[in-house]
């Protein structure tokens, strides 16, 4: 295969945010990240060789001049991070792949900073690499191709051209916004090639599709880039010393909001599961961060939930973002939209359901590359929905639910 990641943009927005806050705020910090498939991964010999191959091809990419020029032109975006991303390159020390008794093992292990950029790059190649064995031995590119964009079209006709009369709440005129909605499908799409033709495709959709978490599209087609932090950035404070446990989630919360200083105000509420969050989440945060990000459980409830607690605070809910991202397809969002839009403002991050559906024919992946050691101790996510939650260290996952419901 020629090369999967040709350019170090092609990776998500928050990435980058959070590799600026790892190189100003926590150089020292060692990170192990490990992969996980949370489906059957029907892998074998040539396609790791295949693997292999991808991975020394990103060991030779570097940042261009327009690629910087791109980064700095966003404003979060600071001069010395810039200066360090002309010298970054990734080290292939910092990455161990291997197939053993029919099972893929990779772990990225080394310097926050700079193994980074490593998570969504690998995964892209993991799922790449799959659907191209798959269209070499029983389905031709144009035959799923054809069921792709029938899909994406069909997506496209029943609901982003007919958005404005789904509103079951007749709210035009008031603060509802519209459906709005973003690509963030890079990690598990079906091939970069076919990323960019669901790009292409939504493009025109102006009044909905607002954005990608991708920079590399939201570049080359002057797109609103999008993304704050991952769990991965929550789950640092783990581990760190001069922090205690209990004070992790608040510790990050104020890193990012001292970092950053008013830009990228999107809170993610469950790397400690939401209860948690809450008890977090005060009066200081609430009013200093733009809104909160679901990602896991019951997205209803949850959302109900958030707006609770800014009313407990006498913070208008109308004044403040949810941003929903959790397994969506338009469906699911529009019910969610429609629940929400009169009560508070609401955003969407849409993702495998746009870039790797080609449902009846094929199924997607669900595949991750994880944080689970952070300077040498466990660190791990409490998710609202246990089947996301990932810990190596059983005692340590115990004692850490302990703290948060304390």
């Amino acid at each position: 295969m020629d090369a999967i990641i040709t350019s170090l943009l092609d990776t998500d927005l928050y990435k980058f945010t959070m590799q600026q806050c790892a190189i100003r705020r926590f150089s020292d910090v060692w990170v192990r990240y490990v992969f996980r498939s949370r489906n059957v991964l029907e892998w074998n010999t040539t396609l790791h060789e295949e693997l292999e191959n991808q991975i020394d091809c990103f060991f030779r990419l570097s940042f261009s001049k327009d690629d910087l020029s791109y980064l700095s032109s966003l404003r979060f975006i600071k001069k010395d991070y810039i200066d360090f991303l002309k010298l970054y390159r990734p080290l292939k020390e910092h990455v161990r792949a291997s197939f053993n008794n029919n099972e893929l093992s990779i772990v990225v292990e080394g310097p926050w900073y700079q193994t980074i950029l490593w998570e969504i790059p690998i995964l892209a190649m993991v799922s790449e690499i799959y659907y191209n064995s798959l269209m070499a031995t029983k389905y031709s590119k144009d035959e799923l191709y054809k069921v792709g964009k029938k899909n994406l079209t069909d997506k496209i006709d029943n609901y982003l051209n007919k958005s404005k009369d789904m509103c079951s709440n007749n709210c035009s005129g008031d603060m509802c916004t519209g459906f709005k909605f973003s690509d963030f499908g890079t990690r598990r799409r079906f091939s970069f090639d076919w990323h960019n033709e669901v790009i292409k495709m939504l493009k025109p959709n102006t009044d909905t599709f607002v954005g990608t978490s991708n920079v590399l599209f939201a570049k080359e087609y002057s797109l609103t880039p999008v993304g704050t932090n991952a769990h991965e950035y929550y789950q640092v404070g783990q581990a760190l010393d001069h922090v205690k446990l209990s004070e992790s989630q608040k510790y990050m919360l104020q890193s990012w909001v001292a970092e950053y200083r008013g830009d990228l105000g999107i809170a993610l509420s469950d790397t400690l599961g939401t209860t948690k969050f809450l008890k977090d989440f005060d009066l200081y945060f609430a009013k200093l961060y733009d809104g909160v990000r679901h990602d896991s459980g019951d997205p209803t409830e949850w959302g109900h939930r958030i707006i609770e607690h800014y009313k407990s605070m006498r913070i208008n809910p109308k004044t403040k973002t949810l941003l929903f991202s959790d397994s969506l397809n338009f469906e699911k969002a529009f019910h969610i939209y429609n629940e929400f839009c009169k009560h508070i403002d609401v955003a969407f991050g849409i993702g495998t359901y746009l870039t790797n559906d080609f449902n009846p024919v094929v199924s997607p992946l669900n595949i991750v590359l994880k944080l689970q050691a952070v300077n040498d101790k466990p660190v791990a996510k409490i998710s609202d929905d246990s089947g996301k939650t990932m810990c190596e260290d059983e005692d340590f996952l115990f004692y850490l639910k302990k703290v948060a419901d304390e």
